[in-house]
């Protein structure tokens, strides 16, 4: 029997003979079947535990009778916003709002709230009252503290506290979501549940938890959300982390361990449930779900990354230990992958947080954690760190060796100095030969050694070793491939000068980038607790927060700075850095002087010779 989308409205419930659903899933995503999305895996899970979901994505939220579709659920309501939190979803890192939502119909914005769970959760109080509720997803999961909330500039309750929910539901939640709905189903009270990857509100703090700075005092005290944020931070493992409680009010929030990665015979069961791996049909008419195009014929073989990068949240969401799935898994899901409609023979990822990461960064980590207050590759690779692509080159051979797949490349982050730690050149031989389309994007986020300390990023000494090492690669292969470099402008720590040395970097390696990030401080890392306090919460120390609108402008500019809309800006930033030398003719200048004049001048004699095809020295042929 062909794969079938969990119900969507009250047809769908009769024509399953069900009384009523157990669960309704509120979502702020379009419903896609496909495990890439997070509702898709819990939805599949709990039906495969023998309860019946109802899936109600992107509901009327300014009408609670919307809420009321399938009546009263049996066990509650299950809500997340969606892969996104809802306010990066909807507003840039300037506070523009986005025209588009590539999780919604034909990729159009309007049709989840901004905040989406505590609105979501508001009208189910509304349809039916004291109905049990549990949130999870991205938005709930980094929002489980009293957190910095840069669209409001402040700091904001417990997204727990603001929704009214009874249970959040942090991190990865396979294992979470059934041990929670057994405990709801046993009766157990919410202020009771201790259960790993839980939050519940309480009217006592836990004995045995630590006990963080309370929602009122971070809210008004910098130094005291730092001080509270390095706690988070500090026990966001699942082996050694402990449990932590924030007074809200009269109230506690009580935040259990983290929960343990699944096994990989676990991962290997959440991917081999029975998904369409589409959207459900009620879409096709209006354009599908652009989303869905992204990762449709890509696999996802890892979770966890140990890379710690201070501006990722994916240390408070998946957690810094590595899991992966079996080959046979990953294997499965390719040959499901050549059965669709519309695959052409190319696998357009098999990566993760970090594509080649396949395991734990050590052996101690399963028994011992994650080290506190250490880095497994910054500021230089741990000495106990397994460094080994064997695993992942066969999986990428074996894959390739499937009949109907032409190609398979690897899209997904490469941390390229845990490559360059591998004292064999095999993986970066077969990255090279057989999975790059054309172009390799890396991420070295910047070239200063300060804001790279800040970032947790290597130094880019490091990179440039990278560099070198594609491009012989590609030497020996007979390639001509390109790498492709992020960059990120005002990240905690970064001034105009540093800013200034990028823009030279950029220069001089010769690369026009097309696409430039500007820090962007969501809940749940390290690099916003920076951004609001101006501490690092590491050591208490200032940091530099280039806050200021033009600022930021000019230092976004300085990345492009060959744009001829952003010379304005780029010169600005130059006078004030008190670097005119760098607006001129020589070898390093980032800009070139005005004309006072319309007559062509030195910078630009040679332009019409170029547009004939001459050379620029001689004007000839």
């Amino acid at each position: 029997m062909p794969e079938q989308f969990l119900p969507v409205c009250p047809a769908d419930i009769r024509a399953r003979g069900w009384a009523q659903p157990d669960f309704v899933y509120v979502t702020g995503d379009a419903y896609v079947d496909h495990p890439s999305f997070g509702l898709a895996i819990i939805s599949r899970v709990l039906e495969k535990a023998g309860y019946k979901v109802a899936m109600m994505p992107q509901p009327d939220y300014r009408d609670c009778e919307a809420f009321r579709l399938f009546g009263r659920p049996r066990l509650g309501f299950l809500v997340t916003a969606g892969v996104i939190d809802s306010m990066v979803n909807h507003y840039t890192a300037a506070k523009k709002r986005r025209s588009e939502d590539a999780y919604s119909p034909g990729g159009r914005a309007g049709y989840r709230p901004d905040r989406a769970t505590i609105v979501y959760c508001n009208r189910i109080r509304e349809a039916f009252g004291n109905i049990p509720i549990l949130i999870g997803g991205v938005e709930a999961s980094l929002r489980r503290f009293a957190h910095y909330d840069y669209w409001d500039d402040r700091v904001r309750n417990s997204i727990l506290v603001d929704s009214g929910a009874d249970v959040l539901m942090y991190g990865m939640g396979e294992r979470v979501i059934l041990e929670t709905v057994r405990a709801l189903e046993a009766g157990m009270p919410f202020h009771d549940i201790r259960l790993p990857g839980t939050c519940v509100m309480s009217r006592e703090p836990e004995p045995d938890y630590i006990e963080i700075e309370p929602a009122e005092e971070v809210a008004r005290d910098k130094a005291a959300y730092a001080r509270a944020f390095k706690v988070q931070y500090d026990e966001q493992d699942p082996v050694r982390g402990k449990g932590i409680c924030q007074k809200h009010g009269a109230r506690y929030l009580i935040v259990n361990p983290p929960a343990l990665p699944l096994s990989q015979a676990e991962l290997d069961a959440t991917y081999a449930l029975p998904y369409t791996r589409r959207w459900h049909p009620m879409y096709d008419a209006l354009g599908g779900i652009p989303a869905l195009k992204e990762v449709e014929f890509s696999i996802a073989h890892v979770r966890g990354c140990y890379g710690s990068c201070a501006f990722c949240a994916l240390t408070f969401h998946q957690g810094r230990i590595v899991t992966s799935r079996s080959h046979d898994s990953v294997l499965a899901e390719a040959k499901k992958l050549t059965r669709l409609p519309g695959f052409k023979g190319y696998i357009h990822d098999v990566g993760g947080p970090t594509a080649n990461f396949r395991a734990p960064a050590c052996e101690d980590q399963l028994r011992r954690g994650a080290c506190k207050g250490r880095q497994c590759l910054f500021p230089t690779p741990c000495k106990n760190l397994k460094v080994d692509h064997s695993d992942y080159i066969q999986l990428l051979r074996k894959l390739r060796a499937l009949p109907g797949v032409k190609k398979v490349f690897v899209r997904s982050g490469i941390r390229f100095d845990y490559l360059l730690a591998d004292k064999s050149d095999a993986f970066l031989t077969e990255l090279v030969r057989h999975h790059v389309s054309g172009q390799l994007k890396v991420a070295p986020e910047h070239v200063s050694s300060r804001v790279l300390r800040y970032m947790g990023k290597p130094d880019v000494a490091v990179y440039n070793k990278f560099v070198e090492a594609y491009k012989k690669a590609n030497q020996k292969a007979g390639m001509d491939q390109y790498l492709v470099p992020y960059f990120m402008s005002s990240h905690p720590g970064c001034t105009l000068e540093d800013a200034i040395e990028l823009a030279l970097y950029i220069k001089r390696s010769g690369h026009r980038p097309e696409q430039v990030q500007d820090f962007y401080p969501t809940p749940g890392t390290l690099a916003t607790a920076m951004f609001f306090t101006g501490l690092d919460p590491r050591d208490m120390t200032e940091v530099y927060v280039p806050r200021d609108p033009q600022e930021k402008a000019m230092q976004r500019a300085l990345m492009q700075y060959f744009l001829p809309q952003n010379r304005e800006l780029a010169v600005k930033a130059l006078i004030k850095a008190g670097r005119k030398d760098l607006i001129g003719f020589g070898p390093d200048c980032l800009i070139r002087p005005e004309r006072k004049d319309k007559r062509p001048g030195p910078a630009d004699a040679s332009a019409p010779a170029r547009r004939k095809g001459l050379s620029r020295k001689t004007g000839r042929r």
